[in-house]
């Protein structure tokens, strides 16, 4: 079959319409997506059950069993000839040894074993998208959390969108933080909206390779909804999260201050205090109320305290670590004189504050890492934006004559164990070159 030729020589226009001009797969995402959406929906409604009926129809396999055996698994190592065993094993020392020097390079630079060579390349996404929220509030902090990183990881162009607000015109403060920024391409254009049109593109809106900035929950599921057709950074940065692990030596009129801080952002978000005593969840629930009482932004906090404050009162400093770990806030301040014993039982939380001085406010303007982080849980397996969130890392390989010889073979076994029979024959024909 011959192959298809594309021939731009000559051609003038500038990326996007080269872009344009390159044939392009089947937007597999908006084909695939409602019947992906209603397998997951089976799933999440019947579970196992789902998972046999899902297995039968398009496996053609019924099964009684979905896990299979300890015991099957080990037999089976034993049951493979030698050969395959031997080259799954020297594939598996060699990806470790690779990962592990990866992991333990504070600067990546090449990795050499057995004549393979592989450099480390880091390159930037030529344009990413910001959003910052509006609408209650102006976030210029968030224009500069946005672009910072992107800046430093070398991206070409930033674009910035924002809501405008009731006069059409995006706040001075913001536009200002843009121009501080060094962003030349803003747009008074919010909501999911917004993230559609730095996804897709539109005639006035190029797309972008990244989005990242937090919002609303529209503007969340709409990140979640483009993510795989764009990067999203930090997993659904929704709306605003605290937990306040408080003990008997904690200023209640700190927690509670610093519980009303995230819940200002307005509604769908949390705000928690955890304490191993009840006259502190007594005390901060009082000064909470008379916060919310005196505040001018009373609706939006009755509004989030209503449905996602809460204070949690546990047997000790062990149980409220498990607990905030669980809940895996945005923001974890442990408001303790002893906090810092307490970091090593942290594993998810987007950002950690320690001790009475350290509110979670400082962090939001000028700590200096970055302010947009997890909501929603994802902190279980998301991070901060930070600069590798505009940056992608490409491995470049280079492999010698004598390295093909040695490790050829079991490249061989591999591929015909997989039945590739082309990856096996492109080793050959190296060898009788």
């Amino acid at each position: 079959m011959a192959l298809r030729r594309l021939d731009f020589r000559g051609f003038t226009g500038n990326r996007r319409a080269l872009r344009e001009a390159l044939p392009r797969p089947e937007d597999e995402q908006d084909r695939s997506s409602a019947g992906v959406a209603e397998i997951i929906a089976e799933v999440r409604r019947d579970g196992d059950a789902a998972l046999r009926r899902l297995t039968s129809k398009f496996d053609k396999v019924d099964l009684d069993e979905l896990r299979v055996p300890e015991s099957e698994v080990q037999a089976a190592l034993r049951r493979i000839p030698a050969e395959l065993q031997e080259a799954l094993d020297v594939a598996h020392d060699r990806i470790l040894a690779y990962h592990a020097h990866e992991a333990g390079s504070s600067a990546p630079d090449d990795f050499e074993s057995g004549g393979i060579n592989v450099s480390h390349l880091i390159r930037p996404v030529s344009r990413a998208g910001c959003y910052a929220p509006g609408g209650r509030a102006r976030y210029p902090s968030t224009v500069l959390m946005c672009a910072v990183p992107a800046q430093v990881a070398g991206v070409d162009e930033i674009v910035l969108c924002v809501p405008p607000g009731p006069d059409g015109h995006v706040d001075d403060a913001t536009l200002a933080a843009a121009s501080v920024a060094g962003i030349k391409e803003v747009y008074r254009v919010g909501g999911a909206q917004a993230i559609a049109a730095m996804a897709y593109g539109t005639a006035s809106i190029d797309p972008v390779d990244v989005i990242v900035g937090p919002g609303n929950r529209y503007v969340a599921e709409a990140k979640r909804q483009v993510s795989g057709l764009v990067g999203v950074a930090s997993a659904f940065a929704g709306p605003s999260e605290v937990v306040v692990i408080a003990g008997p030596d904690t200023p209640t009129e700190l927690a509670a201050i610093d519980l009303v801080v995230q819940a200002e952002h307005g509604p769908d978000g949390l705000a928690w205090l955890i304490t191993w005593s009840e006259a502190v969840a007594e005390a901060v629930s009082a000064h909470v109320d008379r916060i919310v009482k005196d505040s001018p932004r009373r609706g939006d906090l009755e509004a989030t305290l209503g449905a996602g404050g809460y204070a949690v009162v546990v047997d000790g400093p062990k149980q409220a670590m498990a607990i905030a770990n669980i809940v895996a806030p945005e923001h974890l301040e442990i408001l303790t004189h002893n906090a810092r014993s307490l970091l090593s039982q942290v594993t998810s939380a987007g950002a950690v504050f320690l001790g009475p001085m350290s509110p979670a406010s400082v962090g939001d303007y000028l700590a200096g890492p970055n302010h947009v982080l997890p909501t929603n849980r994802t902190a279980r397996f998301a991070s901060a934006l930070r600069v590798d969130d505009f940056r992608r890392h490409i491995h470049a390989v280079t492999v010698s004559e004598k390295a093909l010889e040695v490790l050829g073979p079991y490249v061989v076994t591999l591929a015909e164990s997989e039945g590739l029979p082309a990856h096996a024959q492109s080793v050959r024909l190296r060898w009788s070159r």
